[in-house]
């Protein structure tokens, strides 16, 4: 995959943050910092399920809060 940016007027700091936001969005960044350190396989699965919980609450918690309105 290609990512471009184009810089304009020798503005370089608006280039990169503008490339750093694609990475972002694309989640490149994520998954450039979860390569960085080795996790076992039962650390991974300890910590997508706290993600999964986590996703849950907040649904659970946002459905409570548009039933009171």
């Amino acid at each position: 995959m290609t990512l471009e940016v184009t810089v304009r007027n020798n503005n370089v700091k608006t280039a990169l943050r503008i490339l750093k936001k694609k990475l972002e969005q694309d989640g490149m960044m994520m998954e450039i910092r979860e390569r960085q350190h080795y996790k076992k396989p039962s650390q991974k699965k300890r910590e997508a399920k706290k993600a999964s919980i986590q996703r849950t609450r907040k649904r659970e918690k946002e459905r409570r809060r548009d039933e009171d309105y």
